[in-house]
Order: C-alpha cells, then structure tokens, then sequence
C-alpha cells in the first residue's frame, strides 16, 4: 500500500508560450437536469483559469489582499460565446490569455476545450479596486509579473 504524493497541492494549470491551461472535470453538480453543464459554469470555469493563471505567475489574489495597500479585481464585463454543450464527467481544458493592461483595466481571453472541440470563448474584461470597491492602479508587483505574458506591444 502507497501512501499519498509527496505533493498533494491542487494543479494551477501549465503554460505553453503565453497561454495558460488549466484542466477541468465536469462533476454532477455542475450539470442541469439534462445532464448538461448548466450556462453559468462556464463563467465559473474561466474564473478558475484566471485565478490559476495569476497563483501560478506569483501574484494570487491572497497576495494582493495581505498587503498594507490592498487590491483586487472586479469583472466589469463577460462576453461568452457558447459553441458546443459539456457533459458530466468530461475532461475540459481552460485555456487563458492575458491581452492587456491599461490603468486598472485588464482584458482576458479564454477557451474551453474538450480534446480539439471548442465549447467556449470568452473575453472578459476586469478592474483592478480597493477594498471599498474604487478602481485604483494595479499594486507594482501585480504589473511586474503579468507584463511578461501579456500581447506583444501592451
């Protein structure tokens, strides 16, 4: 009998180039009564990309909450474009892209895959606050770590 890995931590996902992936399984509590991932998982999904793609790169949300400065996000707009249905017990891969940064302004693209077939697409858009809800500039350390993976020329 084998005990537990020496790391039993969650996955944050991989990255290939400037894309984050973040695999998924789709569980009977994300699914509707036809046995289809409900619209609003999705929404979750990409969430989830995010929040692993920063964890990842250094600047999780914990971080930027501890400081003496406090900040965090808020999504300001969604725009999702659903292709083709997901299914209990699917495999999906999330797929995430930092675009940009302007100000406090963040925008995000991300996919959801199921082996090649694209279920989903997403670009969101987000601010980075202070903790009573005001958009204020991004914490240096936030800036230093994405402006590596965002697009060329931002």
């Amino acid at each position: 009998m084998s005990g537990p890995p020496d790391d039993t931590s969650p996955t944050a996902g991989w990255f290939v180039g400037r894309e984050h992936f973040l695999p998924i399984r789709v569980y009977y509590e994300d699914t509707d009564f036809t046995g289809l991932v409900y619209h609003a998982n999705y929404v979750r999904y990409f969430e989830r990309g995010r929040s692993d793609f920063l964890r990842a790169i250094g600047v999780g949300h914990s971080l930027l909450l501890d400081r003496a400065d406090p900040a965090a996000f808020v999504v300001t707009r969604v725009e999702v474009d659903y292709k083709l249905p997901a299914r209990i017990d699917d495999a999906l891969l999330v797929r995430t892209t930092y675009d940009a940064f302007r100000g406090a302004k963040l925008t995000v693209r991300q996919s959801i895959l199921r082996g090649e077939a694209r279920l989903a697409d997403a670009v969101v858009y987000a601010a980075c606050i202070d903790l009573a809800g005001r958009p204020r500039r991004p914490p240096a350390i936030l800036v230093e770590k994405v402006r590596p993976w965002l697009a060329p020329g931002d």
